[in-house]
């Protein structure tokens, strides 16, 4: 088998090297990145992999933020130039953690009718004072929360069968593999998420995030907590945003006494390995009880908000087609009317569907 991950990244030197280093012991055969206008040290980063053999970098400069379109013209590319079997569309802030075995290993346990099997993104939080390696420091992870305004929300992303004509979703939370079906009932993969690492990097994430806004307002998720950040980062007021994140000592114990904070040091025993004298590839070890049944209240909370999320991305998909009939239409009154009525229902029915 060989496995492809690509990655979108714009200004991630902090997390990038961290990024390749593990997924390459992890399985991964090559990585494809679209490096969208870094300016932080990200381009040199890849560009060493890419001279190694173990990458290759497209180089996007334009000010829009086509996040779907990226990813899918990287996962097209993984199956049509890079024979690859299976494709994983990844954030430098991710880490792909099969739940024992490897990543080729339950990936290939895939019945051949399935063309997309869902991970779940796990959340980590900053800690306060704590300026070492976010590696070595952020080893707790929220567990099951429930509050819509925090920032990191539970849900699901996904890896694919490579397919000419896939189509993966904004954010790569869903995708779309022509002739096969979507595994929904299996989550062999647990997506270890370090969102927010410092309060440098916090700021640098919605700086770009409030960019990124400014040219397109609908080109973000409108949920209230990314707007409530990038609002902060405008005003001047991120530093208590990020404070708001972190987890100090005493709400440390109090979440792990409520069963909200867990302590998950995967990530840092793997890099103590990959640092080792032994290195090599990882390995994963196949989870217990008690991993499984902390992942099951991730997996229901992810269930709860399914369901809006596939319709929303549904009404997505008709608008743009509805956007390429309306301009067919235009020569004829009536046809365009009706158009842009249907698009005015869509955009009603998706305001309804945010939480």
């Amino acid at each position: 088998m060989k496995l492809v991950m690509t990655l979108l990244v714009r200004d991630e030197a902090d997390v990038i090297d961290a990024n390749l280093s593990f997924h390459l012991n992890a399985g991964v055969d090559l990585v494809l990145a679209t490096d969208h206008r870094s300016r932080d040290g990200t381009s040199e980063i890849l560009a060493r992999y890419e001279r190694e053999g173990h990458a290759r970098v497209l180089r996007e400069e334009r000010d829009e933020y086509l996040d779907g379109e990226w990813r899918t013209r990287m996962a097209r590319m993984a199956a049509t130039e890079h024979a690859a079997d299976w494709v994983f569309n990844a954030d430098a802030d991710e880490f792909w953690w099969p739940r024992g075995g490897s990543l080729k290993k339950v990936l290939g346990a895939v019945p051949a009718r399935y063309g997309v099997v869902r991970g779940v993104w796990r959340h980590f939080v900053p800690r306060p004072g704590r300026d070492a390696f976010f590696v070595d420091t952020m080893t707790v992870r929220t567990v099951a929360q429930r509050d819509r305004d925090r920032p990191f929300r539970p849900q699901i992303k996904v890896a694919h069968r490579a397919h000419p004509r896939v189509v993966v979703a904004g954010g790569n939370h869903d995708a779309f593999v022509p002739g096969l079906l979507h595994l929904r009932s299996w989550y062999p993969i647990e997506v270890l998420h370090f969102p927010v690492r410092s309060l440098e990097q916090c700021e640098r994430k919605y700086r770009v995030a409030s960019a990124v806004r400014s040219l397109d307002p609908a080109g973000l998720p409108q949920r209230p907590a990314v707007a409530r950040a990038i609002e902060a980062y405008e005003g001047g007021t991120l530093s208590a945003f990020y404070d708001s994140l972190t987890v100090g000592d005493d709400a440390l114990r109090e979440g792990l006494e409520r069963g909200t904070l867990a302590i998950d040091t995967r990530l840092r025993d793997a890099f103590a390995r990959i640092r080792g004298e032994t290195g090599g590839p990882l390995e994963f070890p196949k989870p217990d009880l008690a991993d499984d049944a902390g992942l099951v209240e991730d997996i229901a909370l992810v269930a709860e908000y399914d369901t809006p999320v596939r319709l929303e991305k549904r009404v997505r998909v008709l608008e743009e087609r509805l956007a390429a009939l309306e301009v067919h239409a235009r020569p004829f009154g009536t046809i365009a009317e009706v158009v842009r009525l249907l698009r005015r229902r869509g955009r009603l029915f998706k305001r309804q569907l945010r939480p």
